[in-house]
């Protein structure tokens, strides 16, 4: 819709200098009247049609069918009396941009009927004004018969897109939001993983130092590999997302698993699982930060990892022996299984906790990923 002080109407296929000609012309019309009063009303008539016109597009609700009612009888005056008809084509535009569409089809029928009898009934009052501009009143007619429907689509056209514009401008700042929170799990991984791993290492260099010299040098020496070992895959994780495998994964999960003296057990053979690389990147991601959690939180001097597959699902199951989630509900949270179950959600896997003697992680992916 326009405001009030837009004196032309926009977008409709005609240039201003026509529009100028269709509000110019009635004063034609009425000046070629005999009687002074005729051409009083008549002026009255005009500026009262253009007023309400204007004043339509700010209205709401009833009051704009009255605007357009009040229209309508002033068209049909025009025409009846001076032989004016092209107002119809002003009611016609705005009916077009009226989106209600019992309220559109009501006004259009309406105003299609009245124009037209009123176009009729002018041939028998004044049979030569009206034959003189034959040519001109059927370009009215076929105007009026479809200037409303090509009004009314694209006006709903423009408001779907900007609809489309508005949709995608917030998906665009959901998908900065969502880049972001993927950063942050991929950093909180890889640093949380490789940190620990240099925490252990240090605490174990410093009780070795004065016991045995060359093994703690071999655990400063691991310590440096480490540390370039993370800044390496932070690079890498700012620069792009990282793939990587389930084997290569778990090299570096028995490092963890050596470096805190927790026994590591595996079941079932990680090279025989056939997934997308999206899939088994994710996966890899969930089965580091599990190792992270057991090494950190559990207290556990044993984890075992299994995995099975079947022709529907893949699962991987992580268990330890440690204390469970009595005490460290809260530390899970956050970045640990929520981050976990959000990886999950983009390969409609799922993650399933049980804590009853140590802490069991069942993790289950589909094999033909289904989109969402």
């Amino acid at each position: 819709m326009q405001t009030w002080y837009h004196i032309f109407p926009k977008k409709t296929g005609l240039s201003l200098f026509a529009w100028i000609a269709f509000c110019l012309l009635p004063f034609y019309f009425i000046f070629k009247s005999s009687t002074q009063a005729e051409i009083i009303i008549g002026i009255l008539m005009i500026f009262l049609f253009f007023i309400t016109y204007r004043l339509a597009f700010i209205k709401k609700g009833w009051t704009v069918y009255v605007s357009v009612g009040i229209e309508m009888a002033i068209s049909i005056g025009m025409t009846l009396y001076f032989g004016y008809v092209y107002f119809s084509l002003f009611l016609a535009f705005f009916i077009g941009n009226i989106q209600n569409r019992a309220g559109f089809i009501a006004l259009y029928v309406v105003h299609l009927i009245t124009t037209v009898v009123a176009v009729g009934v002018g041939f028998f009052i004044q049979e030569q004004l009206f034959f003189s501009q034959i040519p001109f009143i059927v370009l009215c007619i076929i105007g009026v018969i479809l200037l409303p429907f090509e009004m009314y689509n694209k006006v709903k056209r423009e408001k779907l897109e900007m609809q489309l514009e508005d949709a995608n401008e917030r998906i665009s700042k959901l998908m900065i939001i969502e880049e972001r929170q993927r950063i942050a799990r991929d950093l909180h991984d890889t640093l949380g993983q490789k940190l620990s791993l240099i925490g252990l290492k240090s605490d174990l260099a410093g009780k070795l130092v004065n016991r045995d010299t060359e093994k703690a040098k071999l655990e400063l020496y691991d310590i440096n590999q480490t540390a370039r070992t993370a800044l390496k895959e932070v690079r890498e994780i700012v620069s792009t997302m990282k793939s990587m495998k389930l084997v290569d994964e778990l090299i570096s999960v028995q490092q963890v698993f050596n470096a805190a003296q927790v026994e590591y057990q595996q079941e079932g053979d990680p090279k025989r699982i056939g997934l997308p690389v999206f899939v088994e990147n994710v996966l890899s991601m969930c089965l580091k930060e599990a190792a992270t959690n057991v090494v950190k939180h559990s207290k556990a001097t044993c984890c075992k990892i299994s995995f099975r597959q079947s022709p529907s699902e893949v699962t991987i199951i992580v268990e330890d022996n440690g204390i469970g989630m009595r005490d460290k509900l809260g530390s899970f949270k956050g970045h640990g299984l929520d981050g976990m179950r959000e990886r999950l959600e983009f390969v409609n896997g799922t993650l399933q906790t049980e804590s009853i003697q140590g802490m069991t992680l069942t993790i289950k992916v589909p094999t033909v990923i289904k989109q969402q």
